[in-house]
């Protein structure tokens, strides 16, 4: 299908960055949705059942929400629209970087504020969704804008669920977070390949009604600078039948006007 094919043409190959790039590919894997969201899904799970609706529980739930939303609309705007900004190389947000910045910092508060280190707990999860951040353009699977504002739209979500300490009354038991540790370790080697991307691509594809995404060359192939000689046939050809007769009474027909449009120049 073109969609495919377009999709793994757009993608590095899996076995690919394995072998060129072992402990980045490794490190990058650790921003995936497929091992993230479920650890969201038991840390909040706790929570609820802990205390139902509480302020950090529903900042966390609405503020991911939100950032999932736009993170996924900016890739469906550029793969199925060609919505893009060349100069900074942006084609969307990394969802990687986001769900990384989003979710790590707050379980890392949470597993270590029982022992009084939330902190601790919270740069060491910011750390490591920085290195994931930079282990997409390590294997060039992002840009580094599109890492970077991953990186600052998750960041903002934690931010905001964290703010004025309020993981006092809260945290997670040991056995949770030794879980959470053994998943990060263990899930980038046997969880097979991510297929969210493949599913983005066939989502903006079906809204978009074309048959091919847009790619990163797209957004850096640049408009012709003069008209084919079509174009310009075009033009001369409504000079001469469109304009032609406002031009009879001063005397200039279209043939002047022709004549004086330089070579490649656009009307």
């Amino acid at each position: 299908m073109p969609a495919l094919e377009a999709a793994t043409e757009e993608t590095v190959s899996y076995t690919t960055m394995l072998m060129v790039h072992p402990a980045w590919h490794v490190l990058s894997r650790l921003g995936e949705a497929q091992i993230l969201l479920p650890l969201f899904a038991l840390a909040s799970g706790w929570l609820w059942r802990r205390e139902p609706w509480s302020p950090v529980l529903r900042d966390w739930w609405l503020s991911l929400g939100a950032v999932t939303l736009l993170t996924t609309a900016s890739k469906i705007a550029f793969l199925g629209f060609g919505w893009g900004i060349a100069s900074l190389d942006f084609t969307g947000f990394s969802g990687h970087s986001m769900f990384s910045a989003a979710i790590l910092p707050v379980l890392g508060g949470l597993a270590l504020h029982v022992r009084g280190r939330a902190g601790l707990g919270v740069m060491a999860g910011w750390a490591l969704a920085l290195a994931v951040a930079v282990s997409r353009v390590k294997v060039s699977a992002h840009s580094p804008s599109e890492a970077l504002s991953g990186l600052l739209l998750g960041s903002m979500t934690s931010a905001w669920t964290l703010r004025r300490r309020r993981l006092d009354r809260l945290s997670i038991p040991h056995w949770m977070s030794a879980l959470a540790l053994a998943v990060l370790l263990s899930m980038p080697w046997v969880a097979p390949p991510s297929r969210t991307h493949d599913w983005v691509t066939r989502l903006s594809l079906a809204l978009s009604g074309r048959s091919r995404p847009y790619t990163r060359a797209d957004l850096h192939r640049k408009p012709a600078a003069f008209p084919s000689n079509q174009q310009r046939g075009a033009v001369l050809d409504f000079l001469h039948h469109g304009v032609g007769p406002c031009f009879a009474h001063a005397g200039q027909g279209p043939d002047h006007v022709a004549d004086e449009l330089p070579v490649g120049a656009h009307v």
